[in-house]
């Protein structure tokens, strides 16, 4: 999968004032590289990701995809988009409460049409693969925070994604679970061949990056 933005702006109104989130970002992500992106807090890391993955539309600018401008794709088409080549990992996990780890990295699949038989076993194996394999019937509630985040991983990859977004995804852990966070993750990108961007704050993942930018009032920078 081949993601180009060209002069990406994202403003939004609040009040009177007029906040620009991401300013004239232009971004090529051409192969299976663990790019990360650093910046303070409202620098636009997170504005950033969303506009990348099609979660957001940008005020100006363009976001293509294998060299199709994505702002003339259908709502379906780009839902289609995320769904079969894009994983999504977030701060916060978004893992459906009434779920258990099983039914919660199943449902991407089920969303893509995937037969039931499928989608456990797939599910089975991808727990297993972020060292899950017993905590296939517990819910969030039940998990510690890391497992939580293991979870969302296992359901990130759920339909073999070409890239994966993540948010964060060890803001809230401690440093031992971030770390094995860090290396599941980079084990990801080498074996599988997965893209990986990382919006983070997270020192030992800018370590292993092989690419770092960083971010500062919208405005997006090559740092090596």
């Amino acid at each position: 999968m081949r993601i180009k933005t060209t002069d990406l702006t994202r403003k939004f109104h609040v009040g009177s004032s007029e906040i620009v989130a991401v300013n004239m970002v232009n971004l090529e992500v051409n192969e299976p590289k663990f790019i990360a992106i650093v910046g303070p807090s409202g620098s636009g890391k997170s504005t950033l990701l969303n506009l990348i993955g099609l979660n957001d539309n940008p005020t100006y600018g363009k976001v293509f995809v294998d060299d199709i401008d994505t702002s003339l794709l259908s709502g379906s088409k780009r839902r289609r988009i995320r769904l079969f080549r894009m994983g999504f990992v977030f701060q916060t996990f978004n893992l459906l409460p009434t779920l258990n780890a099983l039914e919660n990295v199943e449902l991407p699949m089920a969303l893509a049409r995937r037969l039931q038989k499928e989608q456990r076993e797939k599910a089975v194996e991808l727990l297993k693969t972020v060292s899950l394999d017993n905590r296939f019937y517990h819910r969030p509630k039940e998990l510690s925070i890391g497992e939580m985040q293991r979870v969302a991983i296992a359901r990130a990859l759920a339909n073999d994604p070409e890239i994966i977004i993540a948010d964060e995804p060890t803001g809230e852990l401690d440093s031992k679970t971030a770390k094995e966070i860090i290396d599941l993750l980079f084990d990801i990108n080498r074996k599988q061949k997965t893209a990986i961007i990382v919006a983070t704050h997270d020192q030992r993942i800018v370590e292993v990056a092989d690419i770092l930018y960083s971010i500062r009032d919208g405005k997006l920078r090559l740092e090596h």
